[in-house]
C-alpha cells in the first residue's frame, strides 16, 4: 500500500469507529510510526510501504480505534509550543488549560521580580513548566497529591531542562505548603462523579482522581478556595479552571470568604471557564 492508501484506509476505519477528526489521527499515527514530521506524509503520498513499516502502524490503529487518546499512543502533547511527555499517569492537558497559561503570563509580567508561584494539583507539570521557562527569576513550586503525576511532571521538567527551576512536592492542596505566594493556580478535577456515563471511553482513560471532583464537581476547588489566603501575599491572585455551569456558584463562594475582584473569563468556546480572585 502507499502512504495515500494507508491514510485513505486508515481514515475510513476511524470514521466507522467514531473518532473524532479521522484524518488528522491517520495523519498523526502514520507520521509516528514512520518516524517523520507529519507535513512529510504529503511529499510521500505514492511511496510504497513495507511490511516491516505497517505492522507497527496496525497495532496503534487498533487501539486508537478501541478509544486509547491518541496522546498516549505519540506519547507526547504540545503545549504552548513546548514538547511534554503525556501517558497514563495524569490528565492529558486540553486546549483551554493553554489559554489559563496564557492568562497567566499575562498577570505574573504585571508582578515584582522576586515573584512566587505555586500550581497545585500539577498533573504533567505543564502549567508549572510553561511559567517557569516563561519567568526565569520567579520561584515556581507544583505541587500534586499523586506520586504518579509527580514523576511524569518531573520527567517533563528533566526534558525540557528545568528541573533546576521548580520545586516539586507532594501535597493534598496545600496542606503541606509553606510560605505565600504571589500567584495560586490550580486545574482540579471539577466533573461530577455523578455524570460519568456521559463522559467518552476516551475521556475515561484519564486517571479518575484528575477528572472527578465529587458528586456537585466542584468540591476540591471550594476546598482549595478556603484555605488559599492564608498562602496568598497582600494583592495575590487565586487563578481556577472550573467545570462547565460552576462559575456563578463558586463566585459566590469566593465572595463569602472575602475575596475581591472576582472575575470569571471565557475559554474560546464562549464557555465560562476561568475564574481569577484577588486577597488582601
Amino acid at each position: 500500500m502507499t502512504v495515500l492508501e494507508v491514510l485513505q484506509s486508515t481514515t475510513a476505519y476511524f470514521k466507522k469507529r467514531e473518532i473524532e477528526s479521522p484524518r488528522l489521527n491517520a495523519e498523526h499515527l502514520l507520521a509516528h510510526s514512520l518516524g517523520v514530521k507529519r507535513i512529510d506524509l504529503y511529499l510521500e503520498f505514492e511511496r510504497q510501504l513495507t511490511e516491516a513499516e505497517l505492522a507497527p502502524l496496525r497495532d496503534v490503529v487498533r487501539r486508537r480505534g478501541q478509544s486509547e487518546p491518541l496522546q498516549h499512543l505519540l506519547g507526547t502533547v504540545e503545549f504552548c509550543g513546548r514538547l511534554f511527555i503525556c501517558d497514563k499517569r495524569a490528565l492529558i492537558p486540553r486546549p483551554e488549560t493553554e489559554e489559563l497559561a496564557e492568562m497567566l503570563i499575562v498577570e505574573c509580567a504585571m508582578r515584582n521580580a522576586d515573584l512566587r508561584v505555586v500550581d497545585v494539583g500539577t498533573g504533567s507539570g505543564v502549567l508549572a513548566l510553561t511559567l517557569a521557562a516563561q519567568f526565569p527569576e520567579a520561584e515556581v513550586h507544583a505541587i500534586d497529591i499523586s506520586d504518579e503525576a509527580l514523576a511524569l511532571a518531573r520527567e517533563n521538567a528533566a526534558q525540557l531542562k528545568l528541573s533546576e527551576r521548580v520545586r516539586f512536592a507532594r501535597s493534598n492542596l496545600l496542606e503541606q505548603v509553606d510560605g505565600s505566594f504571589d500567584v495560586i493556580v490550580a486545574n482540579l478535577p471539577y466533573v461530577a462523579s455523578t455524570e460519568r456515563a456521559t463522559l467518552s471511553r476516551e475521556v475515561l482513560r484519564d486517571p479518575e482522581a484528575a477528572l472527578f471532583g465529587g458528586p456537585n464537581g466542584d468540591e476540591l476547588i471550594r476546598a482549595l478556595i478556603v484555605p488559599a489566603p492564608g498562602h496568598l501575599r497582600p494583592g495575590g491572585v487565586l487563578a481556577l479552571e472550573i467545570g462547565i455551569g460552576q462559575a456563578e456558584g463558586l463566585s459566590a463562594f469566593l465572595a463569602e470568604q472575602g475575596y475581591k475582584n472576582i472575575s470569571s473569563r471565557h475559554d474560546f468556546a464562549r464557555v465560562t471557564r476561568f475564574l481569577f480572585a484577588t486577597y488582601g
